[in-house]
This record gives C-alpha cells, sequence and structure tokens, in this order.
C-alpha cells in the first residue's frame, strides 16, 4: 500500500515546482517539446510490465491497453509538435505610428505560462487522462511544472508511469521539481493541493461531484485560479424521422456497440436517445433491445463504479413510468456491468429531473416524443453536454432548424450520424462543452488547442526589440506565424 502524502511533502513538492517554474517557463520551446518526446520513449521503455500492472488494477483489456497507450504516446508527440511550432502562443504585433494623434505605441502580445498546474487523474483512463496524459502534457507544452494527483483506482500503474517521467525529466536536464507524484485517497490531499498558493492551474477528469468541488476550492481562494474540469455528460442523441424510417435497424446496432464500448465507462458514452413515436422508432427500440441482449456483461473498472453503477441505474428503472427494454440474457457476477436500455415518453422525461442525469456505465435511456415540438421541449431543457448527436438526412435538419439551434446550444461537440464514443486527437476537437459538462466551455482538453488553458496573455508596450522574447523580435528568430499588423505571416519586420 502507497501512504497519502503528508502536508510536509505536498509543501515540498509545491515549493519546488515553483521554482523549477521560473527556470522551466524561460526554456526554449525546443526544450519543452524534446522533453516531452522524451517521456514518449520513456513511456514506450517500460513494456509490457506496465500493461499487465493496468490490466491487474483496472479489469481493462490488453488491446484496450495498448492501444490507449499508443493514444498517451501520440499526445505527447503531436502536443511537442505543436509547442515548437508555436501557433498557439497568438503572437501578435501592431507596429508603432508615432504621427497618429493620439500617437499609436508599439504593442505585442503573446501567451505566457500560468504556473504549476495539479492534475487529478482519471479513473477509466489510466494512461491516456492520467499521470502522463494529456493535461500533463499541455501543460508542460505551456510552459508548466506539474503536480499528478495519481488516481487511487491505479496506484501502481500510475506510479510506473511518474517514475518515466522522472527518468526524462533527468535525461533532458529538466529542473529539478517541474514534475511530482501525489498520492491520497481522502479531501484533505485534493484541497490541500488545490488551495496550496504555489497551484495556478488545475487540470481534472472524472465526476461532476469532484469536479465541482474542485472548482469551488479554486475559486474561493484568496488569488481564484482556473479549473479546468471535464465532468459528466448524457451526450443525447435525436434520431430524426426520414433517416430513422430508412435505417433504424442499422442505427439500432450501431449504438447498441456505442452503449456497450468499455462497459460504457466513456465520458462520451450516448446516455440518452430521443425519437418521435412512430412505426420506425418502435422498430428501433426493437433491434435495439435485440442487440442489447447479446452483449455480454463485463467487469468494470474497480468496484466502487461497479457498486455506482447498480446503484444508479436501479434508481433509474424504478422511476414512474420508465419501461425495461432489455438487458443483457448473459447471467452476471460480482462487479460486473450489465448492458441495459429503458424507455420513457417525452413527457415523463420533462417532469422527472432525476432522468437526466449521467448514469455511467453500459445504460441508455430511449425517449419517446410525442412530436417535433415536443422533442424540441426536452431539447431545451438539457443541460450542457460535451456531446450532442443528430441522426438525420439533410432534409431532416433543413426542415427543423429549430431543434438543430436548441441542440447545438447545449454541446462542445456536434455530431451528424456517427456514434459520440471514440475522440480524436487533432486540432479541430473540442473536448468539452457548457457547464455542467465542463467548467469552462471555452477550452477542450483535447488537441493541441488544450495548451492555452494554462498560459494567460501579456502585451508589451514600447519594448526595444533586443530586450523582447524571441517570440516578439522584429526579425522572427523562432520562424513562428505570427499576425503582424492584422496580417499572419513569417515574414520579419
Amino acid at each position: 500500500m502507497i501512504k497519502d502524502a503528508s502536508t510536509e511533502e505536498i509543501e515540498q513538492a509545491m515549493n519546488a515546482a515553483w521554482a523549477a517554474f521560473h527556470e522551466y517557463r524561460k526554456l526554449p520551446l525546443k526544450s519543452r517539446a524534446d522533453f516531452m518526446r522524451a517521456i514518449a520513449v520513456e513511456l514506450e521503455n517500460c513494456g509490457d510490465a506496465l500493461i499487465e500492472t493496468a490490466m491487474r488494477e483496472t479489469n481493462l483489456p490488453e488491446a484496450r491497453l495498448r492501444g490507449e497507450r499508443g493514444r498517451t504516446i501520440f499526445q505527447l508527440n503531436s502536443y511537442a509538435e505543436a509547442c515548437e511550432k508555436g501557433d498557439w502562443l497568438g503572437a501578435s504585433i501592431d507596429t508603432a505610428i508615432p504621427d497618429k494623434v493620439p500617437p499609436k505605441p508599439d504593442i505585442r502580445k503573446m501567451l505566457v505560462p500560468l504556473g504549476p498546474v495539479v492534475v487529478f487523474g482519471a479513473s477509466n483512463f489510466p494512461f491516456a487522462y492520467s499521470t502522463a496524459g494529456g493535461d500533463t502534457a499541455t501543460a508542460f507544452a505551456a510552459g508548466c511544472p506539474v503536480i499528478v494527483k495519481g488516481h487511487p483506482a491505479h496506484i501502481q500503474t500510475s506510479e510506473i508511469v511518474a517514475r518515466a517521467i522522472l527518468v526524462a525529466a533527468d535525461k533532458c536536464n529538466m529542473p529539478k521539481g517541474i514534475f511530482a507524484h501525489i498520492h491520497g485517497a481522502s479531501f484533505e490531499t485534493g484541497k490541500a493541493l488545490v488551495t496550496h498558493p504555489h497551484t495556478k492551474a488545475v487540470g481534472f477528469t472524472g465526476s461532476y461531484g469532484g469536479g465541482k468541488q474542485l472548482f469551488d476550492w479554486g475559486n474561493q481562494r484568496k488569488e481564484p485560479i482556473p479549473v479546468f474540469a471535464e465532468m459528466g455528460s448524457v451526450n443525447p442523441v435525436f434520431l430524426l424521422p426520414e433517416k430513422l424510417k430508412a435505417s433504424a435497424t442499422e442505427i439500432a446496432q450501431q449504438y447498441a456497440g456505442s452503449i456497450t464500448l468499455g462497459v460504457g465507462q466513456f465520458c462520451t458514452n450516448p446516455g440518452l436517445i430521443f425519437g418521435i413515436e412512430s412505426e420506425a422508432l418502435q422498430l428501433f427500440i426493437q433491434e435495439l433491445g435485440t442487440a442489447i441482449q447479446k452483449v455480454l456483461p463485463a467487469p468494470m473498472l474497480h468496484p466502487g463504479i461497479a457498486a455506482a453503477y447498480t446503484k444508479n441505474k436501479t434508481t433509474a428503472l424504478q422511476q414512474d413510468a420508465v419501461e425495461l427494454i432489455a438487458e443483457s440474457a448473459t447471467a452476471v457476477k460480482e462487479n460486473e456491468g450489465v448492458p441495459t436500455v429503458a424507455s420513457a415518453t417525452g413527457e415523463t422525461f420533462l417532469k422527472n429531473p432525476l432522468l437526466h442525469q449521467e448514469v455511467f456505465g453500459p445504460y441508455s435511456l430511449v425517449i419517446r416524443c410525442r412530436d417535433m415540438e415536443e422533442m424540441i421541449a426536452v431539447a431545451q431543457h438539457l443541460e450542457g453536454q460535451l456531446t450532442s448527436t443528430l441522426m438525420a438526412t439533410d432534409a431532416d435538419i433543413t426542415s427543423s432548424e429549430v431543434l438543430v439551434e436548441a441542440v447545438k446550444n447545449i454541446c462542445g461537440r456536434f455530431i451528424l450520424n456517427s456514434v459520440p464514443t471514440g475522440v480524436e486527437v487533432c486540432l479541430s476537437m473540442h473536448h468539452g462543452g457548457p457547464f455542467p459538462a465542463c467548467t469552462d466551455s471555452r477550452f477542450t482538453s483535447v488537441g493541441a488547442d488544450g495548451i492555452k488553458r494554462f498560459a494567460r496573455p501579456i502585451a508589451f508596450q514600447n519594448w526595444n526589440n533586443q530586450l523582447l522574447p524571441d517570440e516578439l523580435k522584429n526579425e522572427n528568430p523562432l520562424g513562428i506565424w505570427r499576425t503582424v499588423n492584422n496580417e499572419l505571416t513569417k515574414s520579419a519586420l
């Protein structure tokens, strides 16, 4: 067993991170990028031992974990490239016009790092959203030291990855204190990290309750700090009439796979499906139920998640006018999640806020709306989501403008004729959404734009060229893209 960090150990880690920040922030972008690439190499060098440890701790299969480690390595290399490229800095220059009345000064702006970032590891992604995951990688890219609080569900996995980061830091001659790994299952550990005066930002992926508490602590400080918490989402799916009539069976098969992927333990799991009462919707429900019955129960990440799933699913099914459609026909074993789908009317959904809440696991609720007017009403009553999906033809969309706008208003990623599970790591991805999906819908936790979370703008006015950061000097020594007098260019002034 690994003990929770003591107050003294937290203080030591935070002080070391603060000292490291003043060195690390001054390093060239290439040095940061090389450090991140070195972490990717060390993560690969952990070999089968890392995969075997994660399998033992999380119940996740080998293929899933090898894929997730590959994704994590890709993230580190991708964000390293973006860091070095420098587009994320948003460098802009407006040169002086002395004879203007009043005179226009020379003003140059870019992003600079915030300071030490505390990252909370996620339970459902032991690699990609944990110790060396996206929050850690983007914080390093921004120029910030990182303090990770490992998730208690995979302590040994987190320890192995943490050692890999420290080996990379040593090989790259990074400042001491650039990275620290803290354990703590207690409420007090998280609070101490968020409220420490040297903490300048927080990254979190997990439950609404956990993320909201961190957010509140961050905002109640004498010096409030940004807390970028990605929390719960039911990722609603809207089945429009023409598309459903043409493809009910195919859509049912597609969504049976999405609902049960990874035992439903993805933040993008489709937990609500809306359709308008029709023969096509009844066919969809029938086909979805048949497909769900064939899916085998599987072990969930840990007993706590399995128990919460069973409890929340049971509560949802016990609500008035909620009907069980189907569940897996295979007997369930201890700590396994049973694939389940249920149904209710739009009227029932509108009257019962509990049905709007996430049931984290292989569960989805099909809502049968009376007509398009009721479908619009339920869309307008939904809270913020990471994703929303339309299964629709072009004609469906053009004839449903009010619904489309209502759905677009509540999500960070708007999907057409696909499933929400699967989050591509690329610049155009937005993994975030209006509250309560996230605490700040303007930012993403996936893709290179995530670097911007851990940086702030600063404008330099009337500085001599030789005293400016390289990013803003006339000669553009880094060769980055800059907006100069409203024109995007790599040219020197």
